[in-house]
């Protein structure tokens, strides 16, 4: 883990079911802005459950971003309203855990860090930039 994770200081990394790289809306791509003082990222989650047990986003102070969850779509079967439907295509992101991480352009104060998952799958974050100090 510490190996994939270090890889990500000059882009980004994913794993489990976000790598897959299946047609449809993918796991994990990720726009990142900056203005005078913050940092906003916005990535694409779609299918992603967004409890609190299965999901995790973590900034740390070299202002890398670490997103954890589990994607809830792409299934063969899918079980709703007590029938079973089989699925003919299967072009949405393989179910299962993943994790996506990458780096922004510089250091963060990660306190100051604060993130919305919509319900449209996109988790945006908005992170302050590391004072400098004199």
């Amino acid at each position: 883990w510490a190996e994939i994770t270090a890889a990500t200081k000059t882009g980004f990394s994913v794993t489990g079911s976000a790598a897959t790289g299946k047609v449809g809306p993918v796991v994990g791509l990720v726009d990142i802005g900056e203005c005078e003082d913050s940092y906003m990222f916005r990535v694409a989650l779609p299918g992603v459950k967004r409890d609190d047990g299965d999901f995790s986003c973590e900034v740390d102070p070299m202002g890398k971003v670490l997103i954890k969850g589990v994607t809830t779509t792409g299934e063969k079967s899918v079980y709703k309203y007590s029938q079973v439907f089989e699925m003919q295509t299967q072009n949405l992101c393989p179910p299962g855990h993943f994790s996506i991480s990458f780096q922004l352009p510089g250091p963060v104060n990660p306190e100051q860090f604060s993130g919305n998952f919509g319900i449209d799958g996109i988790l945006e974050g908005i992170v302050m930039k590391q004072k400098h100090t004199s």
